[in-house]
């Protein structure tokens, strides 16, 4: 069975547990390595000859032309991670048909290609902001990867479906959830992120294994590229929990990686979930 491989691409000051000590206002002035990461990330993706999704900041785009291009050009997905890393949740329905509208057009653009996924930053949609689906289906978007059916202090639906289902008006829209495994009456994290640096190699491939032999379902696994790169600078301010959260084992995100590309079948979002789609 394939599973949808997944990259947020976003540089290492840009993530929201940083908010409190890092101006947007400052971001062209911080030391960007989203380039060299995201290369190492296509490498590392043609050595297994793997295909992905990768989410990409319109910020990013806009910054990095060439970057989104490569991607494209690669034969991975590009879709939309929206374009300041705004929370949805924090946006009026007005701010977020504007962010989700840009950074799609300014992804289309670059790549010549439909950008139909769209993921929200930190996966903040919840049963705060349903009319978030109902926006994207009226930009066009097919398909959201916005929840993340757990429990966490900054996102999560740990009562929302496991599974993709259709959501919006007139239901058009597909919201794939990041993989979950159910273990007696609770969901645990199958799907990446810090999770992935933190638990055991072993406990991570066998939530995955769960997935896909006990559920007969594919899974959706996430990362970053900044996870690739222990030597990024250090980000001053940060509470000792977010400095735990963001720098726990990034020297053994690339090894393990590379170890998931081996155990598991990959693939796009939009081919899995949603067949191939019209150019």
């Amino acid at each position: 069975m394939r599973n949808a491989l997944t990259c947020d691409v976003e540089d290492y000051f840009q993530v929201s547990a940083f908010d409190g000590c890092v101006a947007r206002s400052s971001w062209d002035q911080r030391e960007s390595r989203i380039e060299r990461n995201v290369e190492r990330v296509l490498d590392l993706l043609a050595r297994r000859n793997a295909r992905a999704t990768f989410f990409v900041l319109g910020w990013v785009a806009r910054r990095y032309p060439r970057l989104v291009r490569a991607i494209s050009d690669h034969g991975h997905e590009v879709a939309s991670h929206g374009y300041a890393h705004e929370r949805a949740s924090a946006l009026t329905p007005r701010q977020f048909e504007a962010d989700i509208r840009s950074s799609k057009r300014l992804l289309e653009d670059l790549t010549g290609r439909r950008v139909i996924g769209y993921r929200a930053p930190s996966f903040s949609i919840g049963a705060a902001n349903p009319w978030s689906h109902d926006v994207l289906g009226a930009a066009g978007y097919r398909y959201s990867s916005s929840v993340y059916p757990i429990r966490h202090d900054h996102y999560g639906m740990p009562n929302g479906p496991r599974f993709p289902y259709r959501v919006g008006t007139p239901g058009a829209l597909l919201e794939i959830p990041i993989a979950t495994a159910r273990i007696g009456r609770r969901n645990l994290p199958a799907g990446g992120g810090g999770y992935f640096r933190l638990l055991p190699y072993a406990m991570s491939r066998g939530l995955l294994a769960c997935v896909n032999l006990r559920d007969r379902a594919p899974a959706v696994f996430y990362f970053h590229p900044w996870e690739l790169d222990p030597d990024q600078p250090r980000v001053r301010g940060v509470t000792l929990r977010a400095r735990f959260r963001h720098y726990v084992n990034l020297a053994r995100t690339e090894p393990r990686l590379n170890r998931l590309l081996v155990d598991f079948q990959w693939g796009r979002v939009d081919d899995i979930f949603l067949g191939a789609c019209d150019e």
